[in-house]
């Protein structure tokens, strides 16, 4: 299944294009280059964990976990889409990309059951 090599590669993502990845965080939170960088570690680790049948179900949880946690960066984009006018689609994408998170968590789901 390619939901492990998914992860892998979009956390790798967080360190070969950090400024994407600061630009979308939330003002509200702190520490944006810390957290760009926590996520890519944690999304690279459960990748590597649905990959590794003994890890794979904690690590189907740990990825639902960052999912959940990176979700306000989606919302936030979501809400002020006037601050990402390069987006393909404006702000019908950045809206469409809030469900697609359920896909993911759905998709890492199905990754964790796998035989």
């Amino acid at each position: 299944m390619l939901c492990g090599p998914f992860f892998i590669f979009a956390g790798i993502m967080h360190f070969v294009i950090p400024k994407v990845y600061k630009r979308i965080m939330p003002p509200y939170l702190p520490a944006h280059e810390a957290l760009v960088y926590a996520s890519g570690v944690a999304e690279i680790a459960g990748g590597v964990g649905l990959i590794v049948p003994s890890a794979r179900r904690r690590a189907g949880w740990w990825l639902i976990a960052t999912l959940l946690a990176v979700f306000p960066a989606n919302l936030h984009m979501a809400l002020h889409s006037e601050e990402f006018p390069e987006v393909p689609g404006g702000k019908a994408a950045l809206q469409a990309r809030l469900p697609l998170q359920a896909v993911f968590v759905a998709w890492v789901l199905r990754a964790m059951r796998r035989p």
